[in-house]
């Protein structure tokens, strides 16, 4: 590992900027583009209708029911992104590689090194998710509850009748069970992406940046929730729960659900909607960040 120079930190005011802006940027993207199947997806997880019944029964309330829940999972994808993003953007900077970069380009490396290339990206994921937990929590309950309503009622609505019932922790249910997901999901997020961004280079030594970009983005995020998915369902049931408590649910909400629904067909409910929506959101997501840096180092003056 490099040694650190923290006086001459390349992490500036600039860079952090940079992070926080096209985290942005890409948040917006992801969130609408991948409302409809989450809303699919936390449906089914918690009700166990088929998937045209649920399919149905959201539409039947209106085609906007699928976007419900959309602003606070918007405002949680910002911060979240903006810390993950910012986080694994920082992590690179402080800890840079040994290695040259993999090759995308002259002067770069043809093969994949385990350590520096896959590990350090995995671990820095992992870590990622850990902290953006305790900022995503809170609109992940209020968005969950308020995908889960049957009638119209807003996400603000939601807000105040959790505060008013149990008070600021009823906003952090299930605190547990958010970082045993995101964990997971980072560590195959982030370290996923820098894999296939090589493959397709190798693949197809001609491929364009932003199509590139897309692609890697999207199989992405596929991964991250296929390996995530089994710490996703019992996270929504204790979430959904407007009595819940902040910790110690999670496990036995887990081994309830495989006790009663099986491992398929339980831990694994909501799995076919959640992939939909993981490519195109995910890939909006990191091409709405590549695009939003570009455009920032070409107008934002140095």
């Amino acid at each position: 590992m490099a040694d650190i120079d923290l006086e001459n930190s390349p992490t500036t005011v600039r860079e952090v900027t940079k992070d926080v802006f096209s985290a942005f940027v890409g948040s917006i993207a992801n969130a609408y583009v991948g409302q409809p199947f989450d809303t699919f997806k936390v449906r089914q997880q918690t009700t166990s209708l088929s998937i045209p019944k649920t399919f149905t029964s959201i539409l039947s309330e209106s085609p906007s029911a699928f976007w419900k829940g959309v602003v606070p999972t918007t405002a949680g994808m910002m911060f979240e992104n903006a810390m993950a993003f910012g986080i694994n953007a920082h992590l690179k900077r402080t800890f840079p590689s040994t290695l040259p970069p993999v090759n995308i380009g002259s002067g770069g490396r043809d093969e994949l090194n385990f350590v520096e290339d896959i590990s350090r990206p995995m671990l820095m994921g992992f870590l990622t998710g850990f902290a953006s937990s305790f900022v995503l929590i809170s609109s992940e309950v209020i968005k969950t509850q308020t995908q889960i309503a049957t009638t119209k009622i807003s996400s603000w609505d939601i807000t105040k009748d959790i505060v008013n019932k149990r008070g600021v922790k009823g906003l952090f249910v299930g605190m547990d069970a958010q970082i045993m997901r995101d964990g997971p999901f980072y560590a195959v997020f982030f370290g996923s992406y820098e894999i296939f961004k090589f493959s397709l280079h190798k693949l197809i030594p001609g491929i364009a940046e932003d199509v590139n970009y897309f692609v890697s983005g999207g199989l992405a995020g596929m991964m991250g929730w296929a390996v995530a998915m089994p710490f996703d369902v019992p996270k929504t049931l204790v979430q959904s729960n407007p009595n819940g408590k902040v910790f110690g649910e999670y496990f036995p909400k887990m081994a309830e659900v495989v006790r009663t629904r099986g491992i398929a067909g339980g831990l694994y409910a909501g799995l076919a909607p959640t992939l939909l929506r993981a490519f195109p959101s995910n890939a909006a997501l990191f091409l709405g960040v590549e695009w939003a840096k570009k455009f920032f180092e070409e107008n934002v003056p140095k």
